[in-house]
């Protein structure tokens, strides 16, 4: 892999940069890995990113049905943030927020990782309450998060009307400084690239179609559209079609898919400073590099594995928009588009062992799965490499749903479910 320097942009820039290689390999599947991992998405590359460089396990595959970055990752609005109420789930998001901020220098690779602050708008008393809940509870646990007043909330964000015309009028938001965006597919792209460098074989147009378990039970490999591939260990990181694929192996999970929607605007000059999101009126709006105005909507009501959800929901999400932001009420919208998101009865992910031996599973992330990349990762990959979870996600376990340890964040998720 050749780093990515001044010296090396200069140089490149003297001819014509035709001299950068392909940033990951095309190899054919081997016979057989350490560990193969189904799903090619950020958090899949980002597993065998640490399987390699913090557990030393190379001999890995990841299995992708497209393209890396194709699904869930390249389909998100990019928002980056760790207020989460419950302990267990504010150190895992924190973890996470914690790798973000030194990603570009691990991978040497721009992730356009932004702290430009997220601010969640209350809008009633409860919403008050309860964000005033979460930002001593992120303190108890070390985490940044503030209560502003609704002047504050505008001087923070100048486009924010706080009017009492609003039909929901604004009373004040909580406000986390380090929460930002980063740039989805650079993600992805970054996480390949320095994956592959150290021997991991990345292969696409290959898709699962079964699993392989032994007479003891085990998972032994995967029946792919490329044939057989053994392997000692099976991670499934397959998102919002987890269900389809761990039914390969006779598990059932305890998900349901539903299409989650977004769209952009057409491109203007910086406009909007920071995140902004509210829960009461299912919305939530960010400005990109190129100048679009990226908004979010809630999940659609149906479970579906459409990636297109239903028009009436993105129509009322930029009614909100237009409300919280007259200015933006002549913007015209350039794409819409949608992802499917796998949610648990408790919103909360699922990161851990699975009753088949040598079977394991990352899923469950619902709207929250890009925020959680880096960590997410880093915990599975010590999950796969040890064959027990790591501090920070041994509470995601598959078995909190028989005991009842259940980890509710469903109003923490900020958008509806």
């Amino acid at each position: 892999m050749r780093r990515f320097s001044l010296t090396s942009l200069l140089s490149e820039s003297l001819t014509g940069h035709e001299g950068w290689g392909r940033q990951w390999r095309d190899p054919q599947p081997k016979a057989s890995y350490d560990v193969v991992i189904v799903g090619g998405g950020g958090h899949g590359l980002a597993t065998a990113y640490y399987l390699a460089t913090v557990h030393g396990i190379t001999n890995v595959a990841v299995l992708e049905k497209g393209w890396i970055g194709g699904g869930n990752t390249g389909r998100n609005t990019t928002i980056i943030r760790s207020n989460y109420l419950y302990d267990e789930s504010a150190a895992l998001y924190e973890h996470a927020l914690k790798l973000w901020e030194g990603l570009s220098q691990e991978l040497n690779y721009n992730v356009m990782f932004s702290q430009r602050g997220v601010l969640m708008l209350a809008h009633n008393l409860h919403d008050v309450q309860s964000f005033k809940r979460h930002v001593y509870a992120n303190r108890l646990n070390g985490i940044d998060n503030e209560w502003l007043s609704k002047e504050a909330c505008k001087a923070f964000c100048p486009p924010l009307e706080i009017s009492g015309r609003l039909r929901y009028p604004v009373l004040g938001g909580a406000l986390q400084r380090r929460a930002g965006t980063a740039r989805h597919d650079a993600v992805a792209w970054g996480y390949a690239r320095g994956a592959d460098a150290r021997g991991v074989d990345i292969i696409q147009n290959c898709e699962v179609t079964g699993i392989r378990r032994d007479a003891s039970g085990a998972a032994v490999g995967v029946e792919t559209s490329r044939g057989f591939i053994g392997a000692g260990r099976v991670g499934v990181v397959a998102a919002g079609h987890t269900t389809t694929v761990m039914a390969m192996a006779g598990v059932r999970m305890p998900l349901e898919s539903y299409p989650l929607q977004a769209l952009v605007s057409e491109p203007v000059k910086p406009v909007f400073p920071c995140v902004v999101m509210s829960n009461a009126v299912h919305a939530y709006i960010s400005q990109s590099d190129k100048g679009e105005l990226v908004i979010g909507a809630g999940t659609d009501q149906y479970t579906s594995y459409s990636q297109q959800g239903g028009l009436h929901i993105t129509t009322h999400t930029l009614d909100a928009i237009c409300e919280l932001f007259p200015r933006f009420t002549r913007m015209r919208m350039l794409r819409s588009w949608g992802g499917i998101v796998d949610v648990t009865p408790d919103r909360s992910p699922i990161i851990g062992k699975t009753p088949v031996p040598n079977l394991f599973v990352n899923c469950g992330w619902g709207t929250g799965g890009f925020k959680a990349t880096p960590g997410s990762g880093h915990v599975f990959a010590h999950t796969l490499a040890t064959g027990d979870p790591h501090a920070v996600n041994a509470p995601f376990t598959l078995d909190r749903f028989r005991t009842g340890r259940l980890i509710d964040e469903a109003a923490a998720a900020a958008v509806a479910h």
